[in-house]
């Protein structure tokens, strides 16, 4: 079995943040939930987060198969790992320990480290890197046999100590039995009075253990977020990953640069994304789309030959052929069905817009549900709350919506209806009905002039 730790409970003071440091967000996801995402996705049955401040914050985004223990006082890594013990210590499998502020590292290099653990039958394994510039972090010492001697931070290293490149990345593989050993044995007394993990290694080492280095070939997987410059880097590299794994499958980016898209995001061939777009959460693209400039997606499902500019969406879904914007505004589980026109300056919230059907500009359409082959005019608003509850409006096929009308729900309006311009509509209308509910227009003959005057 296959366990994972993951590290939560530091503050992350140098973010000078109220925000709990592993909620920050790369690509609008939060550090923790790219670590255990991609956690889910490698060789992993059991994963434990080390939470301490803001652990109640941290549980709300992460998925009911991660289990927490509480780290009330940080006294250091190998601290941390301790109060995983009382989950782990029966078990006989191997565990990964991973810091919660890694959002960059791949699935991919999960799996090869943990692979590359079991088929040399170490006792531990260190991620490890080699950067050309490795002031400040721990040297990677090995011995004649290429194993792993020792970790010595930087300032304690010797002059040929210095020189090495190789460094410690703070991800590892333990038996996870030789783990908690070595762990009863670490001591806190150093300046810090804290507990390093990485004096496990030592101890292992010492006792005859097996100490191995697993290079990853991209150190910037590695790099760890303490502060607004390392998030913003972590963005930029990874915003750069996502931008071109999607051009190498047939997606055209036209502004790599000012293009944003999450992880989570899946696009099909010969879709065009246009410079300023950004799309966050889980979204599913089809082919052949157009989206953008200036568009923001968030959580959404769009079919095929869709056409998006400059519109914000969340959690909804836009069948095919369909043209949406400029600046149209969807959201709450709206569905806009196939070969829909939503012009611009409209607002769609929690309605299933049917097929074929139009609102070309300069309307509010919520909590409705609308049939096929509708017209609504423009300035047409489902007046769908009293002041304390929300109603429906239901508009049936083949209807058509004169401009400026009001449909005052809860409200059934008939298949074939006409309803005229500039009516507030209160009542039911049968089908093939015309509703008109209007004050009768009175005219007065030179009344104009004489205001003026």
């Amino acid at each position: 079995m296959n366990n994972a730790i993951i590290l939560a409970a530091g503050k992350g003071t140098r973010m000078k943040s109220e925000l709990y440091k592993v909620l920050h967000c790369v690509l609008g996801k939060p550090l923790i939930k790219h670590v255990v995402d991609n956690l889910d996705n490698a060789n992993i049955n059991r994963k434990i987060v080390v939470v301490g401040h803001g652990a109640e914050e941290v549980k709300k985004v992460l998925n009911d198969n991660v289990e927490f223990v509480l780290q009330s006082e940080q006294l250091g890594t190998g601290h941390a790992v301790m109060m995983a013990e009382p989950l782990l210590k029966n078990d006989d499998g191997i565990t990964i320990v991973i810091c919660g502020d890694t959002p960059l590292i791949t699935t991919e290099t999960i799996n090869n480290l943990l692979t590359y653990h079991a088929n040399n039958h170490a006792d531990a394994t260190i991620l490890t890197a080699i950067i050309d510039n490795p002031s400040g972090y721990g040297r990677i010492v090995r011995d004649d046999h290429n194993e792993v001697l020792k970790i010595v931070e930087h300032k304690d290293t010797n002059n040929t100590e210095r020189l090495i490149k190789e460094i410690n990345t703070g991800t590892y593989c333990f038996n996870n039995q030789k783990l908690f050993t070595a762990l009863k044995n670490v001591k806190n007394n150093n300046f810090q009075n804290e507990y390093y993990l990485t004096d496990v290694i030592e101890i292992i080492k010492n006792s005859n253990g097996k100490v191995l280095g697993y290079t990853t070939e991209d150190f910037s997987e590695t790099i760890g977020i303490n502060d607004r410059i390392a998030l913003a880097n972590a963005n930029l590299i990874l915003k750069r990953r996502i931008n071109n794994m999607h051009m190498l499958k047939g997606v055209t980016i036209i502004d790599p640069d000012n293009t944003y898209i999450s992880v989570d995001t899946k696009i099909e061939s010969d879709t065009i994304i246009y410079p300023g777009c950004v799309l966050f959460g889980n979204n599913t693209i089809g082919k052949n789309c157009i989206i953008g400039p200036n568009t923001n997606l968030e959580n959404i499902v769009i079919g095929d030959q869709v056409k998006v500019r400059e519109s914000v969406i969340s959690d909804s879904t836009i069948g095919n052929n369909t043209t949406v914007g400029p600046f149209a505004h969807f959201r709450n589980h709206t569905v806009i069905g196939d070969g829909v026109r939503i012009g611009n300056f409209v607002e769609i919230k929690n309605t299933h817009f049917g097929n074929n059907s139009n609102a070309a500009h300069l309307a509010y359409i919520g909590d409705a549900e609308v049939g096929s082959k509708v017209n609504m005019g423009c300035g047409t608003i489902t007046v769908n709350y009293d002041g304390k509850s929300k109603f429906k409006t239901v508009i049936g096929n083949n209807v058509f919506v004169g401009c400026n009308s009001n449909l005052v729900a809860p409200i059934n309006i008939g298949d074939n209806a006409y309803i005229a311009a500039g009516s507030t509509i209160t009542e039911d209308v049968p089908n093939d009905a015309l509703a008109i509910a209007r004050e009768k227009q009175t005219n007065k003959p030179g009344y104009a002039n004489k205001y003026k005057k």
